[in-house]
């Protein structure tokens, strides 16, 4: 038996008995996929899946009523897994396996292979794709800076008490609340704001190579209209900027501007936009799976016309080229 997932206007169900077709469906809303039935449970088997659209995160309830293996590649998100019922294995690459139970979540790192085993046949669990950009974002934003290398999260986090339970307690709700007809969550002020608060509360619950930086006490807070103009160029850094749209935006002169993000930031206005997207640059082409991406393309879309003078500003900060670095493992 089987449901077609539902539109924005209702909600988003599935159930088969079919390996093949679950397959499919999972392929769809997750990543390329093949699950394979273990043991002699098969007659047994029946997926379900109820998934929540909300942007940059793709939340789903997931079941397979037996045990199965599965395996995906280098799937290009962050996925979140939070255990309802029973468990599983999973392992990152040549990394030790993870056992995961109804205490414990986990999260798969986007550039690694990903197996999963020993799933329980009544293993139940929330399944959370996060759109890898928005988590970096995101990240930037609680900083107030630039990343300067991809973030390392912990394979796994604590479901049993403070912020993972607080996240995983606030995925199942957005489920719950999906399959209300105009509920909420069909607002999309209301779904943008849960979207936030989820990629904000994914780095707050989990452990990762940032997590210092996050807990440690705030910088001097920077004039307001400092803050303006950095906010604007982080979550939007390959617009068209020029010096006096930047004052515009900060809403004082451009001398005071300048001066403002010399003693603050340490850096021009326009070299702080020059840098923000330099990192986005270094970011793409370090993380874009082979044959998949090529510097005049990531060079262009993060805001660099000027292909020669982007290449000497890259080299002159990285200490090597875009070619290299989109090369390198």
């Amino acid at each position: 038996m089987a449901s077609t997932p539902g539109s924005a206007a209702g909600p988003s169900t599935f159930i088969t008995r079919s390996v093949e077709e679950a397959s499919h469906v999972l392929s769809e809303v997750y990543y390329d996929m093949r699950l394979e039935v273990r043991g002699a449970d098969a007659q047994d088997f029946v997926t379900r899946i109820g998934t929540a659209d909300l942007g940059a995160l793709t939340v789903g309830d997931v079941s397979f009523g037996t045990g199965i293996r599965t395996s995906y590649c280098e799937p290009g998100f962050y996925h979140v897994c939070v255990p309802l019922n029973g468990g599983f294995s999973v392992r990152e690459g040549s990394a030790p396996p993870v056992c995961t139970t109804t205490r414990m979540g986990v999260i798969y790192d986007p550039t690694r292979t990903i197996s999963v085993y020993d799933w329980e046949p009544d293993c139940r669990v929330i399944a959370v794709k996060v759109c890898k950009l928005a988590v970096h974002r995101q990240l930037e934003t609680l900083l107030g800076k630039p990343l300067a290398r991809q973030p390392r999260f912990k394979p796994y986090f604590d479901l049993t008490r403070g912020p993972g339970l607080s996240w995983a307690n606030l995925t199942r709700w957005s489920l719950l609340d999906w399959e209300i007809p105009h509920g909420l969550l069909r607002q999309p002020l209301i779904a943008g704001r849960l979207e936030q608060t989820l990629l904000q509360g994914l780095l707050l619950a989990t452990d990762h190579s940032y997590r210092a930086q996050l807990e440690a006490p705030p910088p001097q807070m920077r004039p307001a209209a400092v803050k303006r103009v950095t906010d604007l160029v982080v979550e939007r850094p390959a617009e068209p900027y020029d010096a006096a749209r930047l004052a515009a935006v900060a809403q004082v002169s451009l001398r005071t501007l300048q001066e403002a993000f010399s003693r603050h930031v340490g850096m021009s206005p326009m070299a702080y936009v020059t840098e923000v997207r330099l990192q986005r640059v270094r970011m793409q082409l370090r993380t874009s799976p082979p044959g998949t991406a090529t510097v005049t393309d990531v060079a262009y879309q993060w805001g660099f016309a000027h292909l020669g003078r982007f290449a000497q500003r890259y080299r002159a900060r990285f200490g090597e080229t875009p070619s290299q670095t989109l090369r390198s493992p």
